[in-house]
């Protein structure tokens, strides 16, 4: 990925999508925004933020990257796999407007304009573009989601809805915590083990603490990609670590919940 400033905003955008040249997209950091605090500076969720900054901040990223904030669209991520299909008479819902979209952690769409919009503080954030099609989809993967294989279950929904083809997708895996940090007990282990057969590949023993063990989620959402189709060199994945880089972004480990909150946006160019 790479590192745009634009004034004071500091966001990064993937080089596959870039080159296509058809959509805007950004994943943000905590450098750019207004809100103070603990929030500060660029937070992207209302929690505990004051509404005015939080509004300010979109307006901001999204000026950065030739969105327009008013067409922003989220939901209240739930870490389960559900998918919502997302078109204009949705926008402006969750920031500037009440949302009916609760429930959901992926948002599709093949509307130009509309700024589809993740949240994360750790969690893996994935990216879908078909070209072709021109179909976008935003998708947050927490453990629970990833174990629930949410990727895959995108990728089955571009494809169901929008006739989306694998070898027309391009996608990308933003930054989120590492295997380097993400320690986990055993039976986070064995819900992993159950789901993927692979999983071992991806999960070592925490040599410095006793019972625990690091997963690579990032790695095993780019095998979900790929076992759905995806080809590997059309996926491209953040090596930044959330936790490890507290300077650049929150992080639910470091952090708790005294903290603002980072975000995915997309959208099909006008």
């Amino acid at each position: 990925m790479k590192v745009n400033k634009k004034g004071n905003i500091e966001y990064l955008t993937f080089e596959n999508f870039d080159k296509t040249g058809l959509v805007k997209h950004c994943f943000s950091t905590r450098k750019g925004g207004v809100s103070e605090g603990v929030y500060e500076s660029m937070n992207l969720s209302f929690r505990k933020d004051k509404r005015e900054n939080v509004i300010e901040n979109y307006r901001l990223l999204c000026e950065a990257i030739g969105a327009d904030y008013r067409n922003v669209v989220f939901s209240d991520q739930v870490h389960e796999d559900r998918l919502y299909i997302v078109t204009k008479e949705d926008c402006g819902k969750g920031l500037l407007r009440e949302s009916d979209i609760t429930g959901y952690d992926g948002l599709i769409t093949n509307e130009s304009g509309v700024v589809l919009t993740t949240f994360y503080a750790d969690c893996v954030p994935l990216y879908f573009l078909d070209k072709k099609k021109k179909v976008i989809a935003l998708t947050h993967s927490g453990w629970k989601g990833t174990v629930k294989e949410i990727g895959r279950k995108t990728v089955e929904k571009m494809k169901e809805k929008f006739g989306c083809e694998c070898d027309d997708i391009i996608a990308g895996i933003g930054p989120s915590i590492g295997v380097c940090c993400f320690q986990v007990d055993m039976p986070v282990v064995e819900e992993f083990r159950k789901a993927f057969e692979f999983a071992d590949i991806y999960i070592v023993k925490d040599k410095s603490a006793e019972g625990k063990y690091k997963i690579d989620l990032k790695g095993i959402n780019k095998e979900i990609m790929m076992k759905s189709g995806i080809k590997e060199e059309n996926i491209e994945v953040s090596d930044n670590c959330t936790k490890c880089r507290g300077d650049m972004f929150f992080s639910h480990r470091n952090m708790g919940s005294e903290r603002g909150s980072l975000a995915a946006l997309m959208c099909l160019g006008e």
